[in-house]
């Protein structure tokens, strides 16, 4: 199919927006994102050039997003690199593996996957979100024996040790070697990328519309939620 000159220069305009700035508002860039939404050609043809980059261009409601593939640590990031910004130093896979079960827990606590949005609930304090991550642990190790854990594809054993290895600080530590500071450093990592709303003085979390998007149109359709529970040995009543 042989494009017009204007749709691929069009089109090289978006993505490389998309580039700086990882997502395109109806409201900031109008044209642009008119072009892409009702034009056909410019859509395809971006969506092409990501592909390319290893990303996937998405339109959710009125913001098309620049979403990276796990795979791409150009755009995205590496575990080496997240294990360096989310644990402590001479961090092991075990400490990895419980931010990743951390940020799982807050994702299902604020989103059931039911209803016309599956959003649940407007805010989570931080010591809630804590005693959430320890109960789920520790069901987890119950539930799942350690000889079943690699049939099962998670080790709660292992990022339950990790956890319990971390101190705890009533004053609020920001140090990663404590529980506190471990959860402060992976909220304020989801808050720099747009996901969340960490308000550090009433340790409070909200999630962004951002996040809500992601989790109503892509990430959290029924089938991937049921997959997200079954990680985290929860079960929920039909």
């Amino acid at each position: 199919m042989a494009y017009e000159f204007g749709d691929i220069r069009i089109s090289q305009e978006i993505f490389y927006y998309l580039l700086e700035h990882h997502e395109l508002r109806e409201d900031e860039e109008g044209l642009l994102f008119k072009a892409y939404a009702e034009q056909e050609e410019i859509q395809n043809l971006v969506k092409s050039q990501g592909e390319a980059a290893q990303s996937t261009v998405e339109r959710y409601g009125n913001v098309i997003y620049l979403i990276p593939k796990e795979e791409n640590h150009f755009l995205g990031f590496s575990k080496a690199q997240l294990k360096n910004v989310l644990c402590k130093s001479n961090s092991t896979d075990k400490d990895y593996y419980l931010s990743q079960f951390v940020i799982l827990t807050l994702l299902v606590e604020f989103f059931d996957g039911q209803g016309s949005s599956s959003k649940a609930r407007e805010y989570m304090r931080v010591g809630e979100l804590q005693n959430c991550i320890s109960r789920r642990l520790k069901e987890g190790a119950e539930n799942v024996p350690e000889d079943q854990e690699e049939q099962a594809g998670i080790a709660f054993s292992n990022m339950l040790e990790a956890y319990e290895a971390l101190k705890s600080d009533e004053k609020g530590s920001r140090a990663r070697t404590t529980k506190e500071g471990f959860l402060h450093h992976i909220l304020t990592f989801l808050q720099k990328q747009g996901l969340i709303e960490y308000v550090e003085q009433d340790e409070m979390i909200k999630t962004t519309k951002k996040l809500d998007n992601f989790m109503d149109w892509n990430l959290l359709n029924q089938n991937n939620y049921k997959r997200v529970l079954r990680v985290l040995g929860a079960h929920k009543e039909a």
